[in-house]
């Protein structure tokens, strides 16, 4: 079982930097501490964010902040090598030596400005990753107090179960959504629930926002409706219907409005009614429950 409290809600740093956002130290700094007031607690990198930069960034927004390490709780996620300035490779890959996942974790420690993650994570499976070497790496990692819990990201349940099989597995990160939602049928969050693994959920709006097609205009439509039975926006109803799950998911949230920030708890507070969650669905596939 983890060790790590995670918040109900967690924010993705991954626009933070230069992939997006662009925020100065003291911006970041500003929203970091604008999450702790809404508590959200927990903070999602990866080495790759901003082309290996943001977790730099991020650190020193952080040691700026003087905010306590024990208030706040750091995920981050290894293994994709890119082709970036920042790395000498010819082609993208993946890479699990234990050698490599150490190396990383040290370099994220250095460049998070804190001794230790809260959490690490394989950030997507390879072909060649061999389950024995990152037990390995795990353990040591663990033993040297680097880490507190180990976790997966984008595995399925056999590349779970692999992992499994040497080492515990406490989180994986997935793709889930009202829009994205078969991980809820294709066995993976019941696997979870089984192995006392709990999932993150990244880009928890799914395309609702960001695509009009028919699935997300019949969502729309839905959600005008629901907007005005709850009084909340629709990225908390959204939020809500991913959170009633019984594997309790925790969604990340990669927003840097405020007053979008501002609203998650209430999604949190939400208790979306057993009909809804299922209109939400319906409308999502397009036709009744099987």
């Amino acid at each position: 079982m983890s060790k790590t409290k995670i918040s109900p809600i967690i924010a993705g740093v991954m626009n933070w930097g230069i992939w997006d956002k662009k925020l100065n130290t003291k911006e970041m700094e500003n929203m970091i501490n604008v999450c702790l007031e809404n508590k959200i607690s927990t903070f999602d990198h990866a080495d790759i964010y901003g082309d290996y930069t943001t977790e730099f960034e991020f650190g020193k927004a952080l040691a700026a902040s003087k905010i306590d390490r024990e208030r706040i709780q750091l995920i981050s996620k290894c293994g994709i090598q890119m082709v970036t300035e920042n790395r000498n490779n010819t082609v993208k890959n993946y890479q699990y030596s234990q050698e490599y996942i150490i190396n990383s974790v040290d370099n994220s420690l250095k460049n998070l400005q804190t001794d230790y993650l809260d959490v690490l994570l394989l950030h997507r499976p390879s072909p060649l990753m061999q389950a024995d070497e990152i037990a390995e790496a795990v353990l040591k990692l663990k033993t040297a107090g680097k880490i507190n819990d180990f976790g997966l990201s984008n595995f399925t349940t056999t590349q779970t179960e692999l992992i499994r099989t040497k080492t515990e597995v406490s989180f994986n990160q997935i793709q889930f959504s009202a829009t994205h939602h078969e991980p809820m049928l294709d066995g993976s969050l019941d696997y979870m629930q089984i192995h006392g693994i709990r999932p993150m959920s990244w880009n928890p709006l799914g395309s609702v926002f960001r695509e009009d097609i028919p699935q997300t205009r019949r969502l729309k439509k839905l959600l005008a409706t629901l907007v005005s039975k709850y009084h909340l926006g629709s990225d908390s109803i959204l939020l809500a219907w991913i959170l009633k799950h019984p594997a309790q998911v925790i969604p990340i949230a990669g927003t840097v409005n405020v007053a979008r920030i501002q609203s998650l708890q209430k999604a949190v507070e939400l208790e979306l009614e057993h009909e809804d969650w299922f209109a939400i669905w319906t409308e999502s596939m397009g036709n009744k429950v099987p």
